[in-house]
């Protein structure tokens, strides 16, 4: 019998009973049986994009009987077209999930997954969080995220975090009034878990910190707190154990893909070996030993509507000595932080805050390649960007419409545009960075 959240994903077209029974008979796969699967896996997706997908057919070239390790490097630049002309044959907006990234490396674009892989992407998803009681139909969930605040955005938000059994924070404004009415929800809620963005969970620790007060005392019911889409620094955590006197654990996903890794509870960064295939590589592709740094390429093992074969993320990382295919271990990644703007008003906004705002320039023809945003006075932003003409008027005036609505009025932006972004040693960008 299921439960509002899976019977949502049933009507809206996600196979959530099929992708559950079939991610537990993976689970269940012994090591041998388990290589053996990757394999396969990565060979099925490999021949299906191969037969059925122009642009990865175009990609790829007109080798024959290409070994896995010279298959192309798929990078968030080759992703920048059109979304039609990126998805395989047989599909359309119709029948498959579509949204787009956050932005978060500065290279935006739109992408696909057939509806099969969405579930399994929910089924991963459940899997991981019960590992810590958590069940998606009947825990209450504190959610840091953000939200559009345009009318119907909004309501639409907030209807899906009611079928899903979230209670969203919008994280647009961390200032000390509006976290005392995030500890009051608390007070009177019977939240079970948090989850949502490092820095706004960080910054609410700070907050109880402040006020000598640890959140499982208010909420007694609190199991655990998973932080994703920023880098969690040790003190972090030690501080976020500290003031809401539950667990912490590490969450590591793209929303292109699936959960990525996952703090277990023996304390180790699983990465999801069930619908992903995870390398980590040098600057010449090649893969390096465990307990060493490279950049993380990732394969979507099972969508069929959209390629993501040998796909650069954009972040380092290190794989564990221990190490296996059958159980990859994620021993540290390397960047993936975000500042925090300090505004006029003394409003505190997580840099992913700029998600919210860059969505507005974000268009499916591929114009704006890259951006980076600089907050070089306390009222004072940069948004240099690289594109292939350069931001209109009528676009520029939309832009800052939507500053003044998700971070407030009368900021003073200015856009450069440049032929290519400065990047770090690592050769990753930072969406954004405050020079206060």
């Amino acid at each position: 019998m299921f439960s509002i959240f899976d019977i949502t994903l049933l009507l809206n077209g996600f196979p959530i009973r099929k992708a559950k029974s079939d991610l537990d008979k993976i689970v269940a796969l012994s090591a041998e049986e388990k290589k053996q699967f990757i394999e396969n896996q990565k060979q099925t997706i490999v021949e299906y994009h191969l037969q059925n997908n122009a642009f990865y057919q175009n990609l790829v070239g007109s080798k024959n009987d290409i070994k896995w390790e010279d298959l192309p490097i798929l990078n968030k630049s080759n992703l920048q077209s059109p979304l039609q002309n990126r998805l395989s044959k047989g599909y359309n907006s119709k029948n498959i999930y579509l949204n787009k990234t956050s932005g978060s490396s500065g290279e935006p674009f739109i992408f696909a997954k057939d509806k099969y892989t969405h579930a399994l992407t929910w089924a991963s998803n459940m899997y991981r969080f019960g590992w810590f009681g958590i069940d998606f139909n009947r825990s209450l969930q504190a959610r840091f995220y953000g939200i559009p605040l345009d009318f119907i955005g909004y309501h639409k938000e907030r209807f899906k975090d009611f079928l899903s059994k979230r209670y969203r924070f919008p994280v647009f404004d961390l200032s000390d009034q509006a976290l005392e009415k995030v500890l009051k929800k608390f007070t009177h809620t019977k939240f079970d878990y948090l989850n949502g963005y490092t820095s706004s969970i960080v910054l609410f620790a700070k907050f109880l910190r402040k006020r000598n007060l640890i959140l499982r005392d208010i909420c007694p019911r609190l199991k655990v707190c998973m932080v994703t889409s920023e880098m969690l620094f040790e003190d972090d955590k030690i501080l976020l154990e500290t003031q809401f006197g539950i667990p912490i654990i590490n969450e590591y996903g793209a929303s292109e893909l699936d959960l990525i890794a996952f703090e277990s509870p023996q304390k180790e960064w699983r990465i999801n070996s069930e619908t992903l295939f995870v390398e980590i590589l040098d600057k010449n592709n090649n893969p390096v030993p465990n307990g060493t740094e490279g950049k993380i390429v990732i394969t979507s093992l099972f969508n069929k509507a959209h390629p993501f074969i040998r796909y650069d993320i954009g972040d380092i990382g290190i794989l564990d000595e221990k190490s296996t295919l059958e159980k990859p271990i994620l021993k540290k990644l390397i960047g993936r932080t975000n500042d925090v703007a300090i505004l006029p008003s003394g409003k505190k906004s997580p840099g992913l805050t700029f998600y919210y705002v860059t969505k507005s320039i974000i268009e499916d023809d591929g114009n704006v390649k890259e951006f980076v945003i600089k907050q070089t006075k306390i009222d004072t932003f940069e948004i240099e960007y690289v594109s292939e003409t350069e931001l209109d008027l009528a676009q520029i005036q939309k832009i800052k419409d939507a500053i003044s609505l998700y971070l407030e009025p009368n900021l003073d932006f200015k856009f450069i545009r440049k032929n290519n972004l400065e990047r770090t040693a690592r050769g990753k960008l930072k969406q954004f960075t405050s020079l206060l």
